[in-house]
């Protein structure tokens, strides 16, 4: 954690309400974004027990497994799943433009620029914690291998027709959120506590209801109150007056009103299956629709406030003004969302079990680019993140004082302005060490030439920059290039771009070792075991 945010937690426990962290927003929001809050079943991560789900904040569909241990109920609750999810997806994937794309030429090898399709908007999913992330990812992995009955007749128990479809899109977006700066797919509680800083830990941020009380808390109230009632409030049944952000249920809920409203529906299925005559089945059935209708008001219950709680925090989130990279980045998420789309359509396999080991090695490469990435847009864009750079001395700003200018040494001498640089800040500069500001959008580096002693002789007070790039190609530097006497400026000791890494072999140019095919006159047969000998019986 940053000095800055630790001040700002400090200053949340001082003043008893969150403190902003941000002055932009640095995640993209859909217009129309798709809201799931899960509720799972006590004691099995994978069995789900609910869900609401939509795009419209007042109309949202209720999902509900009256008994999780059930199969078919499960798959139909999946199919139910599918039939929001998927249509919802779909109205993403005709509307296309044109874009280029850099691809290498298979007779040359050489980079060229293509144009391919590119989905003008991608569809956003909005989950209200991490645990909810978590909860995605196992659906799909839970989904995307499941037969149906068209694929293998013989297969037991074969899924609806469009679950695995959905398992492949559910895969998509978890391996999705782990790219940092992605927003195909968000936790609002990740979202909010990025731009306020509260008075609690970072994991009691994870409680939405906890961290909506310390951003907005009610009139006349601290964060700390609100917080604390949100979290341990409860009513005359016992039953948390904020239900917590899912998936997981309160103990509470479960045992004292989810587990005899589902052993009640239990039995009446059961009697419903063995009534004798259509007499009995008739009051059977009346019995097994009431018992229904009590687990689909308990589910409700438990998910309804948090629905209404994800739709207040996306209602604080868009009164902030969005960030000038975010746009970038949800570029690339559309990108990639196009680059799914066409792997199904093309009706290639589902993701596998295990990455190998160049697919791995990439995805962990992009995550660490992505996540350098965007910790230089974040400063970039918001003087409020930039001050913490600034404070760890990783960047500094002034005004300029003076600029000389000066040419490289050779056959064709090139600006090389020094700029004198007054400021209070403390970077951590060495000989030759470079710097970067933004320049038209782009990083214009400098060189760090030394201190001089400044007015009063205070040392380091002024910085000496050599400016090497972004001039033009003239001997004299282009209109604006050049930092002048009098300007302000930010210069910054991270790079604005990263930079990507060696490229690795294709999967089957890999070593034996790394999955890739074995070598000549290796062995392709499993070798046969030891012989047992008398020391290995005790």
């Amino acid at each position: 954690m940053s000095l800055i945010a630790t001040l700002a937690r400090l200053e949340a426990v001082s003043t008893g309400r969150a403190q902003p962290a941000a002055t932009v927003r640095h995640r993209h929001l859909s217009e129309r974004p798709l809201v799931l809050v899960p509720l799972t079943t006590a004691g099995e991560a994978g069995a789900p027990l609910g869900a609401l789900v939509g795009d419209d904040r007042d109309a949202p569909r209720l999902l509900v497994v009256p008994q999780p241990r059930d199969r078919d109920l499960r798959f139909a609750f999946l199919a139910e799943l599918a039939d929001v999810v998927l249509p919802f997806i779909d109205s993403y994937a005709d509307a296309v433009e044109a874009a280029e794309r850099n691809e290498t030429d298979p007779e040359t090898g050489k980079r060229v620029k293509v144009e391919v399709e590119l989905c003008a908007d991608a569809p956003q999913l909005i989950v209200p914690s991490r645990a909810g992330i978590d909860f995605v990812r196992l659906l799909g992995r839970s989904m995307r291998f499941r037969r149906t009955a068209e694929q293998d007749p013989e297969t037991p128990h074969p899924a609806p027709p469009r679950v695995p479809l959905l398992g492949r899109w559910f895969t998509h977006y978890g391996e999705r959120a782990r790219v940092p700066g992605s927003a195909l797919l968000l936790a609002l509680t990740d979202v909010l506590s990025r731009h306020w800083a509260t008075g609690q830990s970072t994991l009691e941020d994870q409680h939405l209801g906890a961290l909506l009380a310390w951003i907005d808390p009610p009139e006349g109230e601290s964060g700390a109150e609100a917080a604390l009632r949100a979290e341990l409030a409860r009513d005359a049944k016992g039953q948390l007056l904020c239900p917590p952000a899912g998936p997981a249920t309160d103990p509470a809920f479960d045992n004292k009103l989810l587990a005899p409203a589902i052993e009640r529906f239990h039995r009446a299925r059961t009697a419903h299956a063995t009534a004798e005559d259509g007499e009995a089945a008739d009051d059977r059935l009346g019995e097994l629709s009431a018992a229904e209708r009590e687990l689909y008001a308990l589910v409700e219950s438990r998910t309804r406030p948090t629905w209404d709680a994800v739709w207040r925090g996306l209602d604080l989130l868009r009164a902030m003004p969005e960030g000038a990279h975010a746009v970038d980045r949800w570029t690339r998420d559309r990108w990639s969302f196009t680059g799914h789309r066409d792997r199904v359509t093309a009706g290639e396999p589902p993701q596998p079990r295990r990455d190998d080991a160049v697919t791995a090695a990439n995805k962990l490469a992009t995550r660490e680019r992505e996540q350098g990435r965007l910790e230089a847009q974040e400063a970039l864009d918001d003087p409020l993140v930039m001050a913490g750079r600034r404070l760890s001395g990783e960047a500094f700003a002034g005004e300029v004082i003076d600029v000389v200018m000066t040419y490289s040494e050779g056959k064709r001498p090139s600006p090389r302005p020094l700029v004198t640089v007054r400021t209070d800040d403390r970077p951590q500069l060495g000989e030759r060490v470079k710097v970067y500001r933004s320049l038209g959008g782009k990083p214009q580096a400098a060189e760090f030439v030394g201190h001089e002693e400044g007015p009063g002789g205070e040392e380091s007070a002024l910085i000496v920059l050599r400016v090497v790039d972004k001039m033009g190609r003239g001997k004299e530097p282009e209109a604006g290039s050049v930092p002048e006497k009098g300007d302000l400026v930010c210069f910054t000791l991270f790079e604005h771009e990263q930079r990507g890494g060696a490229k690795l072999p294709d999967a089957d140019q890999t070593p034996w070792t790394h999955g890739g095919p074995p070598g000549e006159g290796a062995a392709t047969t499993v070798p046969e075991p030891d012989v047992v000998t008398e020391e290995d019986v005790l």
